[in-house]
């Protein structure tokens, strides 16, 4: 059974919860629905200084994959207040691409913190962590987040390119800067030292400290592009690997490197493309039963010119020589045949499906004289309805031979319709022997049992019900099957309910089938006047 959306918002809780905690420098991770539907986060936030980047730059997310906040507070539940830095990216749709909510996860702006107070340079150098504004994000005490680095350094030379060094002051406060550019994520290192230092030590000593100053810049860099590829790159290449699939196509499976959370987002995917590819199966497959069912319902036509001109000669031949009642059977029996074949058609009004009952109780009311009585109790304003031909004549000739005929005395059949909120209900009910509860239940087994083409009209007394109701489960669903009520003795009752309104595969089929529609009516004028000729 597919997983509800309350299993589904408590499996990604879960798998937040277990990166928030699993993951010490990271603070939350937050899956923001674009619907109105509740965030789901590690921990619940209640007060945040985050803004959005699209507020500023509204095509933002158009150009870059994702978006690195400037240090920011973020209140929480459990933890309190904190300072954050927040990567934030949109998620989007795997076959229309289109945005369904925000990802954020915010790492401790502490943690990095630490590790730039751990990699202090000689003479009581500083290593700062600056956005692409030169606004400080990180780094030892008595420099404060998001200030400007022109605040402590005035006059300080702006950044040429992404690595080298500069001088900045004079005398004895001369400093040596050193600066790496991060452009994955548009942060710069930077590393300032008394350039009195660098003099007051031998040239060994300078090297020495270069080495030092380098693997400590480089240890800083690995430890924030770990930080960045560990949470960012396996969802990029997820993403990617979903925007190249192609929607007409099956869903790839994706290999399972690591059994991380990532890892587990990638299981879940997979077992979802599974699902789908499944259900597409089953659609199909219900699609080829549908054109079965429908082949069976119509198997038995013959060439419709040849026999509704024979029909035709047959009752102006009964006309001509005064059997009244041959041509009124004749000609019942060609309007009969002739909404049967119905130019392949599959659906008609319910004034047509009427219609094509009384002829088929007219032809049987000569056969069968004084054995029963039928009435229809149609609504008019049901009559124009659009329905799935061929549904009740079946359920009439059931009431009738396997109800009415074998039953003493005058039995009687009724058909009646109602509609509710865009529901139509038929009901066919008869007074005849019925069943028994056991017959009843063997009935219903039977009819919801699969249809096979392998199997024969007539095969054991309800290929009829059954082929009805396949039809209206292949066409209307699970709910529009027939459901019999019976009681030995006083007869039987069968109902079904469709919709009112006309679906979209309907028409599309009527608007195939119009060029045949104009042939018949073309037919049929020929047929009438080689009749009266």
């Amino acid at each position: 059974m597919p997983e509800t959306d309350g299993q589904l918002q408590r499996k990604v809780a879960a798998l937040l919860m277990t990166m928030a905690v699993s993951k010490s420098y990271i603070a939350n991770a937050i899956v923001e629905p674009q619907s109105d539907r509740a965030a789901i986060a590690s921990k619940s936030v209640t007060e945040s200084g985050w803004t959005d980047v699209t507020e500023e730059f509204p095509n933002y997310y158009n150009e870059y994959s994702k978006w690195w906040s400037p240090v920011h507070l973020q209140t929480t539940s459990s933890e309190g207040t904190r300072d954050v830095i927040t990567m934030s990216r949109p998620i989007r749709s795997t076959t229309k691409y289109s945005t369904m909510g925000m990802l954020k996860i915010s790492l401790l702006q502490s943690v990095i913190s630490d590790h730039l107070k751990q990699a202090g340079l000689e003479g009581g150098g500083v290593v700062l962590l600056l956005d692409s504004s030169n606004r400080i994000m990180a780094g030892p005490d008595g420099f404060t987040k998001n200030e400007l680095l022109e605040t402590y350094y005035p006059g300080i030379k702006s950044f040429k390119s992404t690595s080298s060094w500069m001088e900045y002051g004079t005398g004895v406060d001369k400093k040596t800067v050193l600066y790496y550019d991060m452009e994955n994520v548009n942060w710069r290192i930077v590393g300032v030292i008394p350039a009195q230092a660098y003099k007051s030590q031998n040239q060994y000593f300078l090297t020495l400290t270069a080495v030092a100053v380098s693997i400590a810049m480089l240890f800083v860099i690995a430890f924030v592009l770990f930080l960045i590829q560990k949470v960012t790159k396996p969802l990029s290449t997820l993403a990617k690997f979903l925007k190249k699939s192609s929607p007409d196509e099956p869903l790839p499976t994706l290999p399972v490197t690591t059994i991380d959370e990532v890892g587990q987002l990638i299981i879940s995917y997979n077992r979802m493309s599974s699902r789908i590819e499944n259900l597409t199966d089953e659609v199909k497959k219900n699609e080829s039963l549908k054109k079965e069912a429908d082949m069976l319902a119509l198997q038995a036509q013959i060439n419709p010119h040849f026999l509704y001109n024979t029909l035709s000669s047959v009752h102006w031949m009964a006309l001509m020589k005064g059997e009244g009642r041959i041509a009124d059977m004749v000609g019942s029996l060609s309007d009969f045949l002739r909404f049967s074949l119905n130019s392949g058609q599959e659906y008609c009004t319910v004034n047509q499906e009427i219609s094509h009952i009384d002829n088929y109780v007219n032809i049987q009311s000569i056969r069968y004289p004084d054995k029963f009585q039928y009435e229809a109790d149609i609504p008019s304003e049901l009559l124009e309805k659009r329905m799935l031909k061929l549904l009740l004549q079946p359920l009439i000739e059931n009431a009738m031979i396997h109800g009415i005929l074998k039953r003493d005395g005058l039995g009687h059949i009724s058909v009646r319709a109602m509609a509710e909120d865009e529901i139509m209900t038929f009901i066919v009910e008869d007074d005849g022997i019925g069943m028994s509860a056991e017959r009843v239940e063997e009935l219903r087994d039977r009819i919801a049992s699969r249809l096979e083409s392998e199997e024969k009209i007539g095969t054991g007394g309800s290929y009829g019900l059954r082929n009805v109701h396949s039809r209206l489960m292949l066409h209307y669903g699970p709910e529009a099957g027939l459901k019999i009520e019976s009681e030995q003795g006083r007869g039987t009752k069968i109902t079904f309910t469709i919709p009112t309104t006309s679906t979209q595969l309907e028409q599309e089929r009527e608007k195939e089938h119009d060029k045949g529609r104009e042939q018949s009516d073309h037919d049929r004028r020929d047929q009438g006047e080689e009749g009266q000729a």
